[in-house]
């Protein structure tokens, strides 16, 4: 029997372990997937962690998947062997729940979550389900594309839907792994873009990436430098730091919105504030397949990509610890190599 290589989880809080497993068989209505890259998202810690309750082990973590399909189940009908294809958070919905009747895909009741409802993308193969599955531009490479269905989409779906328009003021909150991309898709779909973050060192990569502006947190008041600005239509807090993302809001424009995409602990919203301007906060979740399909169209078209770490999956406690120690510049990436047939 074909056997491949996984690192999974064994249990919550323990370490990595690489384990041979039986090449798994596509089931109805799903798709096998040969990876090559995989990339290493701080959500990663709830399968790591035994954060989410329910979580079955061993897991193999994993949802910023690219790779090719190799292999496809009964029923299935738009996707075929060869296809380079890519897998994100959402992991597929069932179509006849009440929010999926209604078009909410995301809210899905039996909603999967690759990686932590099912295996995901550390190791060579795995199995998805075919609504989960987005098409790869040729443009893009497997270790480009895997932040992308994940740190990518989540930015640039929440920009695409923020109410923006080209021109408006656009600022991102933040430099890292998520920030870094939104300051590139914030430019690219046209908005004057206000990159937000600490220390003057950042402040020439996030001009290169696009950035109009740039405010260092530690220097000024990031609402006040927003607010000679003229105040922001939008800002997208990918940061962590509820407190930082609290320090923005007097910078909103009227009628402008607090995008929070960082799960942080809490965030301190002053209605006083928030009335006077009109303006609110809203959360945004990443997409399905389709916002992932769309992200790496987009992506493919403008130039924008994600910078990257690359580790082979022999060393994925290694690249694990690098994502969580916060130090990487910007996304992990677990490359696979030559995985067996």
């Amino acid at each position: 029997m074909a056997s491949m290589r996984v690192a999974q989880v064994p249990a919550a809080k323990a370490a990595f372990e690489i384990v041979e497993r039986p090449m798994p068989q596509p089931g109805p209505g799903q798709v096998r997937i040969r990876v090559s890259a995989c990339g290493v998202c701080h959500s990663d810690v709830l399968t790591k962690e035994g954060l989410v309750p329910g979580i079955v082990y061993p897991r193999v973590p994993g949802h910023e998947v690219a790779g090719a399909i190799d292999a496809v189940g009964s029923g299935v009908t738009a996707w075929t062997p060869g296809q380079r294809v890519g897998v994100g958070w959402n992991g597929g919905y069932c179509g006849v729940c009440r929010p999926c009747r209604r078009g909410l895909f995301f809210a899905c009741d039996k909603t999967q979550v690759t990686g932590i409802s099912l295996d995901g993308g550390y190791g060579e193969y795995m199995l998805a389900s075919a609504s989960a599955v987005a098409l790869l531009p040729d443009e893009v490479s497997p270790a480009e594309a895997a932040p992308l269905m994940c740190a990518g989409l989540t930015t640039f779906n929440a920009l695409r839907h923020s109410g923006a328009r080209a021109g408006d003021t656009v600022a991102i909150l933040g430099a890292g792994g998520l920030g870094h991309l939104g300051i590139q898709y914030a430019a690219k779909m046209g908005f004057r873009t206000v990159a937000i973050a600490r220390g003057k060192e950042k402040e020439p990569l996030a001009r290169q990436l696009g950035a109009r502006h740039y405010i260092d947190s530690t220097a000024e008041d990031p609402a006040a430098a927003l607010g000679r600005l003229g105040g922001a239509k939008v800002i997208l807090a990918t940061v962590t730091d509820g407190a930082a993302m609290a320090a923005t809001q007097a910078g909103l424009a009227p009628q402008g919105t607090l995008l929070i995409l960082g799960a942080a602990g809490s965030v301190e919203l002053s209605p006083l504030v928030l009335i006077g301007k009109a303006a609110g906060a809203q959360c945004w979740y990443s997409g399905t397949s389709i916002d992932s399909e769309d992200t790496l169209a987009f992506s493919a078209l403008t130039g924008v990509r994600s910078m990257n770490e690359e580790f082979p999956l022999e060393r994925v406690g290694e690249a694990y610890d690098r994502m969580a120690s916060g130090k990487a510049r910007f996304r992990v990436v677990l490359t696979m190599g030559s995985a067996r047939a």
